[in-house]
């Protein structure tokens, strides 16, 4: 048995053309859902420009879910430090930490859009050095240190928080794709890892080794990490039947690959299906597929797989998307909960022990069977002797013999 956890990362990949604030509540519906179906964690990220990905501000966003929700954790994925005051980001999380009871988890990154860090003018050479960096000074500003610390793009004078998180240990995660770079910073932070790279096939290659980057910075700087706080993130959906989940997601799927994944993040660079099925071919089923469009068998087996692969890790989150409407998409997430999670997890196997049990015991059984049938022959036995006894009984008071029905006997 596994004790795998299962979240969903919220980027958002949003096609244009809906109203903006109806995807917003849309989204926020989506957490609402996943705490009810019992997810571990929901995701979500920073981003300024492409028009697809229109969630600015994940501390805003996630207080509004944390309002619609009361369990699950509520993650950063990611914060791009880069673009902020460390300070600020301190407060910010603090802050939504005591309004969400504690359920904050800090991803980070350097920024992964090169038209946000253009947009506000900053060199995309410093950005990784600058997410070291403020990773280090967000940690001690949690430690309660008062400290100053000048930096080429910030500075803090007798710098201490007023108000700590309310979590002790608030968990710190960073953003791995295909370098290791997300990885070693992981092991010298003793941070968990959140690996994106795995939606492609680079990044599923890179996989296997990426753990031991991890192990190796941390042992260097005197960490640990553990492979429970790694996060491997893949894109499904799921129907009933591979057929149903092909039709749900094929034109959706082809837009977004078409239209965002490659026109817009590659730069043009990339496969441009021409048909819907050949997007879920492309994608689903190639020898080397990265996402899962099919039945819960079929994602319970690419998640054993990777779990194979890498060696283990602590949790899957699921890439959110609208390759399908909006009921397919939720009931997706539906069949996830209610099929995939408890395989995974071995939750059923009791079950199914106790199942094959009874059949193969069939035996000991057939004994209880007979006992019952004993206990009612011997109930009729009885039966029969007391409705004897009261026909005596009978008899002597009226001094008449009775018969078998009943009454008395008649004389010829």
């Amino acid at each position: 048995m596994t004790d795998l956890k299962f979240g969903a990362f919220l980027a958002p990949h949003h096609p244009i053309g809906e109203h903006p604030t109806l995807q917003f509540q849309n989204d926020i519906r989506l957490a609402k859902l996943l705490d009810e179906l019992g997810y571990d964690e929901f995701w979500c990220g920073e981003h300024h420009s492409t028009g697809w990905e229109m969630i600015a501000s994940p501390e805003l966003f996630l207080a509004a879910v944390a309002e619609h929700t009361a369990r699950i954790k509520l993650g950063t994925g990611v914060v791009s430090l880069p673009y902020h005051h460390p300070f600020m980001v301190a407060q910010r999380l603090v802050q939504l930490d005591h309004q969400s009871r504690g359920r904050v988890i800090f991803g980070s990154g350097p920024g992964a859009l090169p038209s946000d860090a253009h947009v506000l003018g900053i060199d995309p050479m410093t950005q990784r050095d600058r997410q070291d960096e403020a990773i280090g000074v967000i940690r001690r500003l949690f430690d309660g240190e008062r400290f100053s610390h000048q930096a080429e793009w910030f500075a803090l004078r007798d710098a201490k928080l007023h108000l700590r998180p309310l979590q002790k240990h608030m968990e710190f995660t960073v953003a791995s794709a295909v370098s290791p770079s997300g990885m070693t910073l992981a092991g010298k932070h003793q941070a968990g890892v959140l690996s994106i790279g795995s939606m492609t096939k680079d990044g599923l290659k890179a996989l296997p080794m990426q753990w031991s980057f991890a192990e190796e910075s941390a042992r260097k700087h005197g960490k640990k990490v553990d492979r429970k706080n790694w996060r491997i993130v893949i894109s499904w959906h799921i129907a009933e039947t591979r057929d149903e989940a092909r039709a749900q997601a094929r034109e959706g799927l082809m837009h977004h690959n078409n239209e965002y994944t490659v026109r817009v993040l590659a730069g043009g660079r990339g496969t441009f299906y021409k048909s819907g099925d050949e997007a879920v071919d492309g994608v689903a089923f190639a020898e080397e597929s990265t996402a899962v469009i099919g039945t819960p068998d079929d994602l319970v087996a690419r998640i054993r797989n990777l779990y194979e692969i890498t060696g283990g890790f602590g949790c899957v989150i699921g890439f959110v998307h609208d390759w399908a409407n909006r009921e397919d998409t939720l009931r997706s997430w539906d069949l996830v909960a209610r099929y995939v999670i408890p395989e995974v997890n071995g939750l059923l196997d009791d079950y199914r022990d106790s199942y094959r049990f009874v059949i193969e015991n069939r035996s000991t059984w057939d004994r209880a069977g007979d006992a019952v049938a004993k206990k009612i022959q011997e109930n009729e036995r009885a039966y029969a002797a007391a409705r004897e006894d009261e026909a005596k009984g009978r008899q002597v008071l009226t001094g008449r013999k009775v018969t078998d029905a009943g009454g008395p006997e008649k004389k010829g």
